[in-house]
């Protein structure tokens, strides 16, 4: 049985927390595949390169959860190469046998369009920088500043910009708790499933 869910969403909106929350509920495997495209960024030298020699060990790096990460993941996914190189696996990882969530900013709309369930997971941008800010510290008005330059670098981009599917659940997360959210998904994704 191959069932695909979709969660789309910018940068602290919690579409990883909810993506985790939802595979282990339905027992479907996980990609986070912001990963991916933070993996190739770390990894340095010419992105495209980086982006077909990625290994597991790759997505394993301690690094990938900081500011800098995110930042150069928003920079090298913008290269058609890249994502052109990253796209295969993903599209074969979502219809892998028992289900699969995948979450990032296209895969609704580019990698998974035939995906069974679609959820564009939102917040305002206020509340997701402080929701970055108390996972990685700092000044939080630069965090906040480096949240509205990353979703207008994701939303412009002009290889699959960050936008909802048509077909997409919107889910705003600005006043859920990460519980309230989860039962919100899990009710959409048990409700599609039959």
């Amino acid at each position: 049985m191959t069932f695909t869910v979709a969660i789309d969403g910018p940068a602290a909106a919690g579409k990883g927390t909810l993506s985790r929350a939802v595979a282990a509920h339905f027992g479907f495997a996980h990609l986070d595949t912001g990963a991916l495209y933070r993996a190739v960024g770390v990894k340095g030298g010419d992105p495209v390169e980086a982006a077909r020699s990625l290994a597991p060990e790759d997505l394993a790096r301690d690094d990938l959860r900081t500011l800098e990460a995110g930042q150069a993941a928003s920079r090298v996914a913008v290269i058609p190469e890249v994502r052109q190189a990253l796209l295969e696996f993903q599209r074969a990882f979502a219809r892998r046998a028992g289900g699969a969530v995948l979450d990032g900013r296209d895969i609704g709309t580019v990698i998974c369009p035939e995906a069974e369930v679609k959820l564009f997971v939102t917040a305002s941008p206020e509340v997701r920088a402080h929701r970055r800010w108390l996972e990685v510290g700092g000044d939080e008005g630069k965090v906040l500043a480096e949240v509205r330059e990353r979703d207008a670098r994701d939303m412009n981009r002009a290889d699959a910009p960050l936008k909802p599917a048509a077909d997409a659940v919107i889910l705003d997360t600005s006043a859920l708790s990460i519980e309230e959210a989860v039962a919100r998904a899990i009710t959409l994704i048990a409700a599609a499933r039959g």
